[in-house]
Order: structure tokens, then sequence, then C-alpha cells
């Protein structure tokens, strides 16, 4: 009996286990539950559940009347209610670029006593979600998130009073339910069952709620047996074990529902055939939408899912809707349906503000523990919203709000400014004024290129005015009564302020202002002069001149000697629109979008103050783009060399860099194998143009998928030239240089030896090759060999590429063409440079491999709909069977 007792402790265990593994990602939130009884697991689904009080701010604890309590369950007999202010906001931390099924649940249970039927809006963000207008209703969205960061806000529109019983999100894979455009919320989830069983988690991985649907004209069928339930929609087992048929065996199988028009959806059905078919028997027929023919002749496989999905979205006439299952002549059984879902689609047009705006605003709030009613949610949409004591440029719903002015004047802030104020690049007036601030003013204020309003004036501010905001042109600085900062010529206003004083100053000021005017016209006299008796001589731009031992007067760097391209900064302001949309940031600094000549976009990469990255860098890219010219190497614009205010202006890439397509942070969409294979070939010749078409050869030296750009096109050009080198003595095979590269992609041996050569750009390559073979990190501290290099090579051994292939692509490639790339970016990764293949070599091989894939021909998974309705049909089997 002991033994049998150890046996079923033993067995609970590891099922609780199993269970607590799959809520990976999960959040699930009880709201208005106490921090002390956080967390519990609710007896239903064993699904975890914890306190919202870290996610929200405001609002108060209620629960459902007592006469309630015995129709609900925790955590549903709680609530999170929000009597003071018009929006209130949850804070959520989520994966950038993740498909989540969110749902919100809201149970009234006359908590308030007042039986009052609720209506109040949710959003989403700066978006709105729906309007909650009944006793007991679950709003659910599929949506992918836009940064690593969600508010669900609840927004009391002057009927009732807004509240929350539950806040559940699950991450969802990529490929699922994806929409052209849009999220999807929800209409029906149902599966073809005469039980009144709803099916949730643990048997659905994603807690999926099933509800069972069936009608008086059907028959049900079910098995016992195992279905496949597929690896795509992962269905649950209980889902695709039941399903039905028509009593009639001629007649159709109908599905309807009611949707306000012109609203457009998507339909998901899920078919596995359940009976054991005699030889003589077919099961076959034809999908209809809306009386529009959509799929067939079709014939579910015994015991394996296949679902049918639209891939554009629907609409219904009048908004009534109907699918139809009909019997084909050849079939002798009638049709069979197992599950259907239907969403609609809901746009969410307004853009969030920009996500480096949102961490500097929060980071500005948390510094200074700003506790205001307003600032929750989206701080600058919608304007209804607009936090207090911000401006926004927010009127283009197509790019994301930025704010624009801060004004925390006399909000009793204390100790220093608050480095997060640089988060807010487009900062064009900043008012800290009437504070207790203490401190050095930063330096990094003028950093801001837009800032040119900053009221300082009423702290306790010591040292100096730093010398580059002086500098800043048409910055309007005051610093007035704060008694410790020491005043330096034009920093801030003299103490002493009487009349005679000011004549005092007036006067030499004057005096020096009328000398330096006369001695302006006499130079400017005597370079007119001179420019009359001297020859006219071609030469780079004044700032360019080179002093007599030929080094820049800027440093001891030898100067740019380019002609042409040069923009002054004034020139980049305009073409960035004051800096107004960003592109993305790295070592260099910020990328920003542009137009030259109003026309052509172009990628605008400011060098920050505090870049690690200096003048040498900034003169070696520019220096090698104005000598090399290919098609697969970013073309180089012009740049911009004034003071400290230095820029390179690049052409536009319109489809980011080959990191993001492959992290999906770009979009939900998969590379496929033959698309991938096309990219590292263009990125392929690039460099072989580097190391064989320039003279003399030059070394990337930082080649990485971040540094792999896209054009409309996904044409793939090489980026980022600043670590490049060359060498300059003809026939040297190599540069004995400080080491620099990036971690991970670096060449060993190159680390080890201080010697540089054009291999150790192979090295790099063949990182690369890696990263699109297996869509894996190239360091990883998870794995048992945590270098992707090293990880690739021990499951070589087993001999399957499977284990090693990114299993996204499902299979949908051309093995022999995959084994060669494998065997390509191990070659390129042998330890002894000499071994490794050049990269011509890797030319020729790359383009063998894409013309094996490109041989295949009709292995593609897409299917061609024979109407106007786009399909896919998706098998989910290990072989995904031809449409008949």
């Amino acid at each position: 009996m002991e033994r049998y007792f150890v046996y079923v402790v033993t067995f609970l265990l590891i099922l609780h286990l199993v269970q607590a593994q799959n809520q990976t990602g999960f959040i699930s939130v009880d709201c208005g539950l106490s921090p002390l009884a956080s967390p519990y697991n609710a007896p239903e689904t064993g699904l975890t559940y914890t306190s919202d009080a870290d996610l929200v701010n405001s609002g108060k604890t209620g629960r459902v009347a007592k006469e309630f309590e015995p129709l609900y369950d925790r955590p549903t007999l709680i609530m999170r209610y929000f009597p003071e202010g018009v929006r209130n906001c949850y804070n959520l931390n989520v994966t950038r670029d993740t498909n989540y099924l969110i749902k919100a649940t809201f149970v009234y249970g006359n908590y308030d006593g007042l039986n009052v039927v609720p209506n109040f809006d949710l959003y989403l963000g700066p978006n709105l979600w729906s309007t909650v207008s009944s006793n007991d209703t679950i709003e659910e969205i599929i949506h992918v998130t836009n940064s690593n960061s969600l508010q669900v806000c609840l927004v009391n529109t002057g009927i009732s009073i807004p509240f929350i019983n539950m806040l559940e999100l699950r991450p969802l894979k990529k490929n699922m339910y994806v929409t052209q455009s849009g999220s999807l919320k929800y209409l029906f989830r149902g599966y073809i069952s005469n039980s009144s069983t709803r099916i949730r988690f643990p048997e659905d991985v994603y807690d999926r709620k099933w509800y069972p649907l069936f009608d008086n004209s059907w028959t049900q069928l079910t098995t016992t047996l195992n279905v496949n339930t597929g690896i795509t929609y992962e269905l649950p087992q209980g889902v695709m074990a039941k399903a039905a048929t028509p009593l009639e065996a001629n007649e159709t199988l109908n599905i309807t529902w009611t949707i306000e028009p012109p609203t457009q959806y998507y339909s998901y059905v899920h078919f596995a055939e359940l009976q054991n078919l005699r030889a003589n028997d077919t099961r076959e027929f034809n999908v209809t939408q809306n009386g529009i023919y959509t799929f067939g002749p079709f014939s579910p496989l015994p015991l394996k899912t296949a679902s049918i999905v639209n891939s554009i979205p629907q609409q219904c006439d009048g908004g009534a809707c109907i699918l139809q299952l009909v019997k084909t002549l050849k079939s002798t059984l009638p049709p069979i349906l197992n599950a259907i879902e239907a969403f609609s689609v809901i746009d969410l047009p307004q853009m969030e503000t920009s996500n480096f705006t949102v961490v500097g605003i929060k980071n500005v709030q948390d510094t200074y523990g700003l506790t205001r009613i307003s600032w929750q949610g989206d701080p600058c949409v919608p304007k209804l919203f607009l936090w207090d004591g911000l401006n926004c440029n927010s009127s283009d719903i197509s790019t994301s709000p930025i704010i624009t002015s801060l004004d925390l004047s006399s909000s009793g802030l204390s100790g220093i400014i608050t480095q997060a104020i640089m988060n807010l690049i487009h900062l064009q007036k900043l008012d800290l004024s009437g504070n207790n601030l203490t401190g050095d003013i930063p330096a990094f204020l003028a950093d801001i290129k837009s800032l040119l309003v900053i009221n300082l004036s009423g702290n306790n501010l010591s040292g100096s005015v730093p010398p580059s905001l002086l500098q800043k042109k048409g910055m309007k600085l005051n610093v007035k009564g704060n008694p410790h900062l020491v005043c330096t010529a034009g920093s801030c206003v003299n103490k002493g302020d009487d009349g005679h004083k000011k004549k005092s100053v007036i006067v030499p000021v004057i005096a020096s202002i009328v000398s330096i005017a006369v001695l302006i016209g006499a130079l400017v006299l005597f370079f007119i002069l001179k420019k009359k008796r001297s020859p006219k001589v071609e030469g780079p731009p004044p700032s360019y001149m080179q002093a007599s031992d030929g080094r820049s007067p800027r440093s001891s760097e030898p100067a740019i000697v380019a002609k042409n391209r040069r923009f002054t900064y004034s020139q980049v302001v305009i073409m960035t629109n004051n800096f107004q949309r960003i592109l993305g940031k790295g070592g260099f600094g910020f990328v920003y979008h542009g137009f030259v000549n109003g026309t052509e976009q172009v990628a605008v990469k400011i060098l920050s103050h505090s870049s690690s990255q200096g003048y040498k860098q900034f003169k070696a890219e520019v220096e090698l783009l104005l000598r090399v010219h290919h098609k697969n190497l970013v073309g180089l614009v012009g740049y911009c060399d004034e003071g400290v205010n230095l820029a390179l202006i690049y052409e536009y890439m319109a489809n980011g860099d080959l990191k993001e397509h492959m992290s999906g942070t770009r979009n939900r969409f998969i590379l496929n194998w033959g698309t991938r294979l096309k990219i590292v070939l263009e990125s392929a010749q690039g460099l072989e143009y580097l190391h064989n078409g320039c003279k003399p050869p030059m070394v990337h030296r930082d080649v990485k998928t971040t540094n792999i750009l896209l054009n409309e096109h996904f044409q793939a050009k090489l980026s980022d030239f600043g670590l490049s080198r060359s060498f300059p003595i003809e026939g040297e095979t190599h540069v004995s240089t400080v080491v620099a590269g990036t971690p991970g992609y670096l060449d060993p041996e190159y680390y080890r030896t201080n010697w540089l050569t054009e291999k150790s750009d192979v090295y790099s390559f063949g990182i690369v090759l890696l990263e699109i073979i297996t869509n894996q990190p190239v360091i990883d501290k998870i794995r048992v060999k945590p270098h992707i290099a090293e990880w690739v090579g021990v499951m070589l051994t087993k001999g399957d590429i499977k284990s090693i292939m990114d299993p996204s692509l499902n299979e949908d490639y051309d093995s022999a063409s995959v084994w060669k790339a494998v065997e390509l970016a191990m070659g390129c990764l042998n330890p002894n440079s000499v071994r490794r293949p050049t990269m011509s070599q890797v030319v020729v091989e790359l383009n063998e491999c894409l013309a094996s894939e490109n041989a295949r021909g009709g292995a593609s998974r897409d299917m061609e709909s024979k109407s106007s309705i786009e399909l896919s049909l998706t098998f989910e089997t290990e072989v995904s069977p031809t449409a008949r």
C-alpha cells in the first residue's frame, strides 16, 4: 500500500511539473488579488495566477455579490475597479514581435450593489479594442506585439466604472493565425460534439477555449485512437477525436454565423478522418464560403489533421456568413467536420509612441517618482489621453508619435538631471525649472539634436555650463536662479545686476564687436584680391584643407580627400525632417530616415558624442565607400563633417537587416530556404569584390547578419565599413592590427595572432551561414555547447540534418542543398585559416546550393486556389500530400 501511495504521489508530482513547464511565457493575472495570496494554482486548470499589484498603479479591489458567488470560481470572484481617472492601464512585460492570444475577463456580479449594466471601453495600447457592455463577457484577441511592453487600458466613458477580473496572455508560434494586416478578434471557436464539456488548458497547450458545437441534423463520430493533431495549430486530442457528418448522406454540412458588415473575417477549419473506411468507400467534398467555391475536391486523411485556412480576409453579404461542405458525385460518404474557428479582422491603426521615447519617459517617471494619475498607458496617443506636461507630434498615424516637449516645472523634482532624458531624442523643449535639482548640467543634452529650448532656472545646479551646449546654434538656455552654478562668459546671467555694471559690460562688448567687424572686413577684402590674382585650382572643401604636414586640422588623422558628396549639418537636419523617424541604433549612433532632393530615400547615421567609434572609423568608412562600387555593397550618398557633427548618408534599404528577418522581429513571415541562399550568395559576392576587386584588397572585419541589409527587392548588400582595413603594400598577405570585430563572429586565429587576412572575413561568413541554416543565436549559454560552431559540430555527429535545420521551414528544402551549405560553413570555420576556402570559392559553392534548391521545382507547400478566394491547406503530417 505504501508503494502504491508513493507511485501516486510521484505521478501527481510529475504531472504538476509537466503542466508548470507548459506555462512557459504565460501571463495569468487575477485582478484585485492581494499580493499575500499570490501566486496560486487554479483548481480546474492548474494554471498559476498572480496578483496585479505590480502591473497597475491605481484602482480598488471588489468582489462579486454573495448571491453570485456559487456561479463563479476563482479567479473570477474578485476584480479591480477604477473609480478615479479616465484611463487606467495595466503595463505588461512581453516579448516583442510575438503573436499573443490575449484574454480579458469581465464578471460584474453586482459587486457595487448598483445593478448597473457595465459600459466602458477597452484599449490595447493606443487603439480601441472593444466596448464592454454586458454583465459577463470575455474579450479575446490575437495580436502581434510591437515592443517589449504592452498596455491594456480601461477607459471610463461616463456611463459606468470600469473593472476587470482576469487578464491572460498566451504566446503563440509566429506561423499560427497569420493575417495580411490587423489583429484577430475572437468570433467563436467550436469543436463538433454533442457533449457539454468545454476544453482548455492543459489539453490545449495554448489555453484556447473550445466550446461544443452540434446540430440535430448531424451524426456524432468519435474515436479512441490517437489522432495526429498537427504541428502548426497543435489542436487538442479531445477536439480532433470528435467529428460529425450529416444524417442524410447527400446533405451538405453547414455552419452559419453573423458579423456586422462590412467587417472582414478569417476562418480556420480543421479535419481528420475518424472512421475506418472500407475498400469501396470514398469521402470527398468541396468547401464553399458564402456560396463561393473555395477548395476541393478534398478527402481528409485517416487520423491526421488537415486545416483549411483563408490566406486573405473574407466578407459576408449583409453580415450573414455560411460555410458549406458539399459532397462530390464520386463520394459514397457525406462530408465530415471536426472543428472550426472564426475571427473578425480588427485594425489597430494608431502606432504606439516610439519605443526609445517610451523607455525614456518611463525612466524619467521612475527616477523622480512621478505619480500623476494621467501618466498611464501610451504617453502620446490617443490625444484625448495625452500625459500632463507633454506635447507630442502624432498627426500621422502611419508613423510612431514622438515627444517634442517635456514640462516638469515646479514638480518637486530632486537629485540630478537624469540621463533617461537622452532617450527623448526628438525633444525640442525641456522645462525643469522651479525644482530642487542638484549636480552638474549634463553634456548629453547637447546630443539631443532637436533640443533648442532648455529652462533649468530655479534649481540648485552646480559646476559650469558644458561648452557643447553654449556652442549649439539657436539654443535658448535659461539657468537663472542656480546660486552654485559657475558663470562663464555668456553662460548665465551675471549676479550683479545694477545699471553701473551693465554699462561697464556693454561698452567693452560694443567696442569688441566693432573691432571684430573691421578685422573681418579686412580679411574678406584680402582674400577677394588674392583670388583675383591666383589661378583657379580645384580642391577639397575648406574644412578639409590640409595643414603643411598633410594632417587634418581636427586631429592627427589624415583629411578626407573627397571633393563632393559633402553635406552641411543644416542640410542633414532638413533631409531628416529634424530627425523625425528613427530606423535603428548601433554603436555609431542613431540612424534616421530622410530624403535627398525631396525624392531619394536615404538612411542617415549620426555619430553620437558618446559613441565609442570616433573620427578614425568615420573617415575610414567614407573613404572606402567613395572608392568602391558594387551592387552588393551599400552605397554612400554623402557625408557631413561639420565640427562635432558627423553623419554618413547611405542609400535606403527598405527591408532592414538579415538578423531582423531571421529572428522574426521585422515581420512574422519566414524566409524560405531559397531566399536565404540568395541573400548569403549576394553577400558573398560583395565580400569577394572587397577581397579581389579592390586595389589594394580590403578586409571588412565585421561580417555579421546585422550588417547584411536588404532593399525593397530583398537584394542583399554589405554595410558598416568603419572597421575595414586594406593591404597597402603589393603582395602583402596580412596586416598586423589591434583586434576588432564582434564576439562570436571573430576569427580565433586573428584573435590570437593579431594578423588580419581576408580569411578572417571567411570565418565570420561561415558563422552567418550557420545562422541562416539553424536560425539559432551565435552564442547561447543555455546550450551544452554555447558557440554555434561547436554546437553544430556536435549535432553533425548524429548524421541528421533535421537536428540542426531551422524547424520553422517545416522540412521544405532540398536536403542536398542544405548538406552542401553546412559543409561549406564548417569549411569556412576551419581553425587553420590556410585551409579555409576563398570567397571566390564560397561564391561558386553557394551558386551550386541555390541551383540545387531551385531545381526541385514544385515542392512548395503553397497551393493555388481555383477561385477568387485564396486559401492555404495545411496537412499536419510528416509528409505533405499534394492537392488533388
